[in-house]
């Protein structure tokens, strides 16, 4: 396994995000995050991801049970984050970060991030001087390295780094579909990182899963490389690139795992007719009229929904329906996604919550007339 250039103490450029753990209904399925954790510790890689808000402070805790509570601390490297919706003042941020540590069941956090900073956020951050109480807890021995998680345009980020030389580290959102998405802008936010000589941390390499459930037209076109699974090639991707010292995937089960492993144990760089086949996998997509929707679900965790509409996973089956044109997406609409109290598309009342906190600026919205549009009329 190759050495990481950045951080010589994480194990190979491939981590464990735990914002999409296995579940069992509601809570995480610890069995099988047991057995997900020590495939992946066995095959020689050693980072692990979360933060508070991630299925709703669950992940944390899942932590703590399958990976700190069984493991001797040199064996693992753990990144928590700062969210803005979970301090106020100044003086609430030390507390949030020792219920984190105990969340976790650590002393410290090797890696410890400004989360998903924004031009929104971002003056609350100053406001609050969370990165100084950041950086007295790297002087205290509470945390090894400070960063960044990044969710806006390159301007911001040019800007954040410009005012805080001491950032060690920048998460982004970065694969082939957004890299050159207007609206994500995944290169020139990387190309800020290279201007300030900032390792990036790769978070969304294949979108939520956009990128492994595949329009069967765009999966043609990788299948017929013969190289792989739709994911690692999104894998390689991002990892292909010098300033990445790490890709973060969030796998859901061990067969993702397993796929995961086998990509990155021995990474390779795409050749030059595999980065001509996703940027065919671009054009196919662009052309079928998907919502880029990753997922993440901070429309309806970090800022619930009034109307407790479940916008990610009706994006999700409007997507579906557009891409293989089956009845099962319409049918899953109208007895899973809408039932149990939970609103249809048509009952959004446009207040907004849910565009102010996504990260890809969607806007979410007109997406749910189209959905209303697909499924209710």
């Amino acid at each position: 396994m190759q050495t990481n250039r950045f951080f010589p103490q994480i194990r190979g450029s491939f981590g464990f995000g735990c914002m999409r753990l296995p579940m069992n209904g509601d809570e995480v399925d610890l069995v099988q995050f047991a057995r997900m954790t020590d495939a992946f510790l066995d095959a020689g890689f050693n980072y692990f991801d979360t933060a508070h808000g991630y299925i709703g402070g669950k992940s944390e805790t899942a932590i703590r049970a399958c990976v700190s509570q069984r493991y001797e601390r040199s064996r693992f490297l753990l990144t928590n984050k700062l969210s803005s919706s979970f301090f106020d003042a100044p003086e609430d941020v030390r507390p949030f970060f020792e219920q984190q540590l105990e969340a976790c069941g650590v002393e410290y956090f090797d890696f410890y991030l400004m989360h998903a900073q924004s031009h929104g956020n971002y003056p609350k951050y100053k406001r609050c001087k969370a990165y100084e109480t950041a950086y007295a807890f790297k002087a205290e021995g509470l945390i090894r390295h400070f960063g960044i998680s990044f969710h806006d345009k390159a301007d911001v980020l040019d800007t954040i780094l410009t005012e805080h030389p001491e950032i060690e580290v920048v998460q982004i959102q970065f694969n082939y579909l957004d890299y050159e998405d207007a609206s994500v802008e995944s290169r020139k936010v990387y190309e800020v990182c290279e201007k300030h000589q900032k390792p990036v941390i790769v978070m969304e390499p294949v979108k939520g899963g956009s990128l492994v459930q595949l329009p069967p037209e765009a999966d043609e076109v990788l299948r017929d490389l013969h190289g792989g699974s739709s994911a690692s090639y999104a894998l390689r991707f991002a990892a292909g690139f010098p300033q990445t010292a790490m890709v973060l995937s969030g796998m859901s089960d061990m067969q993702q795992m397993q796929d995961n492993l086998g990509t990155m144990r021995d990474f390779k760089p795409l050749t030059d007719a595999e980065y001509a086949a996703v940027g065919r996998v671009c054009g196919i997509i662009r052309g079928a009229n998907l919502i880029p929707c990753t997922a993440c679900r901070y429309c309806v965790e970090e800022n619930a929904c009034p109307q407790r509409i479940r916008i990610p996973d009706l994006f999700a089956a409007r997507n579906a329906f557009e891409a293989f044109h089956n009845w099962n997406a319409k049918f899953y609409y109208r007895t899973v996604l809408t039932g149990g109290g939970h609103g249809t598309a048509s009952d959004c009342i446009g207040c907004g919550k849910c565009e102010k906190v996504c990260p890809q600026h969607l806007p979410i919205r007109e997406h749910l007339r189209d959905v209303a549009k697909t499924f209710e009329e």
